[in-house]
């Protein structure tokens, strides 16, 4: 039986990305995009849908001091109230696309923070608190009839992407060095968190979930990485490394790029393998115009 899909955010780029993934066994889901941003939705007749995916919302990088009420607005009473039309219309299902932004800053550069069960979420900024207060909000509404899953994911990257993966990108491309620093991040490559999502829905889960490669990140070796697969040859080198822990005080994107700052892999198993993209395979997506098959072969 076909299931029929509610993806909110017609222009998000995790939306349209599930929705292509989606589309690849038409006759298992049928998806509707929608924008929420107008007011319309409320009109939308959510009966005829058996998941909502909730992926609207302002992102973090577009934090402004003067957009506060507009991040709760947005991020935190929308999510809410579709949440509540869901339930009430008789949806079986809502997804909610949080963020490890609720966990606060990464660690600074030499120091590790990693996230477990027991890590508890310290927002540093009302883009996190908004998210975290969606949470609350649309978890108190599950019922044996409503399915609430909260998904957090880590860093977001893929062709096409938003955020810092794009810039990294760029300087690897472009420059001849880059600094040397030992760190780890979680990341998630699209495919594996649009596969996540799939098997949210085909398994009618409920819950609180991290999913993330099954790999860390070294920021220096996946910028190597980028240049490689661009035909570069960057040279990974410590010479900076004094002045940048000299600076990192008064530039925090240092200690945002170079900090370590992962999940515990123990929090990020499922029971089926989402993680079908390995960072090799996900790099070669995300810079080269190829396809490949779920095992990592070029179709």
């Amino acid at each position: 039986m076909t299931k029929k899909i509610l993806i909110t955010g017609k222009n998000s780029y995790v939306g349209n990305q599930l929705a292509d993934w989606l589309a690849k066994e038409p006759k298992q889901y049928e998806v509707v995009k929608e924008s929420v941003r107008d007011g319309r939705w409320k009109d939308i007749d959510f009966s005829i849908f058996d998941v909502v995916v909730h992926v609207a919302g302002i992102a973090h990088q577009d934090t402004k001091a003067n957009q506060e009420d507009l991040y709760y607005e947005v991020n935190t009473n929308l999510t809410i109230d579709i949440a509540k039309k869901a339930k009430l219309e008789g949806v079986k299902q809502f997804i909610f696309m949080s963020s490890m932004i609720v966990y606060g800053a990464s660690s600074k550069i030499g120091e590790t923070k990693v996230i477990t069960r027991e890590t508890k979420p310290d927002p540093i900024n009302f883009y996190g608190n908004s998210k975290l207060l969606a949470e609350k909000g649309i978890q108190s509404l599950q019922s044996d009839d409503f399915n609430v899953v909260v998904i957090r994911p880590p860093m977001i990257y893929g062709r096409g992407s938003k955020g810092n993966y794009p810039i990294l990108s760029k300087f690897a491309k472009l420059s001849p060095v880059f600094p040397n620093i030992e760190n780890q991040r979680s990341m998630l490559h699209i495919d594996n968190l649009t596969e996540f999502i799939r098997l949210m829905i085909e398994n009618k889960e409920k819950g609180l979930f991290f999913p993330q490669n099954r790999e860390y990140v070294n920021t220096s070796e996946m910028v190597k990485l980028i240049a490689n697969v661009n035909g570069e040859n960057i040279k990974i080198t410590k010479v900076f490394n004094p002045l940048i822990m000299i600076f990192r005080k008064k530039i925090k994107i240092f200690d945002k790029i170079f900090g370590t700052l992962v999940y515990d892999f123990n929090l990020t198993f499922y029971q089926d393998n989402y993680q079908i993209r390995n960072m090799s395979e996900s790099i070669i997506l995300t810079e080269k115009n190829v396809s490949l098959s779920e095992g990592g072969q070029k179709e």
